[in-house]
């Protein structure tokens, strides 16, 4: 990995799950990644309840913009994270890929969409980790 990985995550609409990856990864690395998310489909907008949940953790997703996937064609990214869409996520290239199964939480109440909050800051928190590990391994 080089010395400052780029991220790129995604899902349909780009308007919650890859939002709150993207602002978490930013949180949590302390700026030692780039992260980046887009949409198949992008919704044109951040949802409001994901600005608002995101609030409540210390982020402002207000000046975040719905992307396409399509910005991202022919860039370097080291690690693609898809977030159950399925076949809807075409192949992102990557050096690495995961794909974290995690509910779309735009329709679910308050503590739902809360909960697939703190499931992706979980997962986004393991990433880091796996590639602070992968760093070490190959930077003695």
């Amino acid at each position: 990995m080089p010395a400052k990985p780029r991220l790129l995550f995604v899902c349909i609409e780009n308007a919650n799950r890859s939002q709150m990856a993207q602002a978490f990864a930013t949180m949590l690395s302390g700026g030692a990644v780039e992260a980046d998310s887009a949409g198949s489909r992008p919704s044109g907008a951040v949802n409001p309840r994901a600005v608002q949940f995101m609030r409540e953790v210390g982020y402002d997703l207000s000046q975040h913009e719905s992307k396409s996937l399509d910005q991202f064609q022919g860039q370097e990214i080291d690690v693609a994270v898809t977030m159950g869409c399925g076949d809807a996520c075409p192949a992102v290239r990557a050096r690495r890929r995961e794909e974290w199964h995690i509910p779309d939480p735009k329709h679910l109440g308050d503590e739902e969409f809360r909960a697939v909050r703190e499931l992706i800051r979980g997962k986004v928190a393991d990433l880091l980790a796996s590639l602070a590990t992968s760093s070490a391994k190959t930077h003695p």
